[in-house]
């Protein structure tokens, strides 16, 4: 069955989408605090019920879902603000950091929308994928970079 978004929302079908949303982010920011990161449980799941939320209201009041992308893409680009907010440059270490944490806020909003659109599936395969990205990707980076990055700490080879 497709979910239909442009009809009336009830409170059974609300509660739900706010559920599923809070749920999706919960997920995210269980992983990023487990991670030491600065947006953790509250943030993802903020941002994922904030945009259950306005995608929501954007049905409730056009009832046609013709506004609703404009609304998708004012959400899209308004989060990537957030996002920004947790990127630090350290210049002393030569590195940027807080962008995973960053691309998972704006995920989250994604799931946020979807739940709130009632995707439900949409929301559990792609909530997977992005867990599995998640805890695989970090030791996956680690094993590339002790493989394929020259250590500086030896001594050039002499011929």
């Amino acid at each position: 069955m497709t979910p239909d978004p442009s009809l009336e929302l009830g409170a059974a079908a609300i509660a739900l989408r706010t559920a599923a949303a809070v749920l999706a982010g919960t997920l995210l920011g269980v992983n990023r605090d487990l991670h030491h990161k600065s947006a953790g449980v509250r943030t993802h799941s903020l941002v994922s019920l904030g945009s259950a939320l306005v995608i929501m209201l954007a049905f409730a009041v056009d009832k046609s879902g013709n506004g609703t992308t404009r609304v998708i893409q004012g959400l899209v680009t308004g989060i990537g603000f957030l996002g920004a907010g947790v990127i630090l440059h350290r210049e002393a270490k030569k590195r940027i950091e807080g962008l995973t944490t960053a691309a998972s806020i704006w995920i989250a909003a994604a799931f946020g929308m979807a739940c709130g659109a009632g995707l439900f599936v949409l929301v559990g395969i792609t909530l997977g994928a992005a867990l599995l990205v998640l805890v695989l990707g970090g030791p996956l980076e680690k094993f590339l970079e002790r493989q394929f990055e020259p250590n500086d700490d030896e001594p050039p080879a002499t011929p």
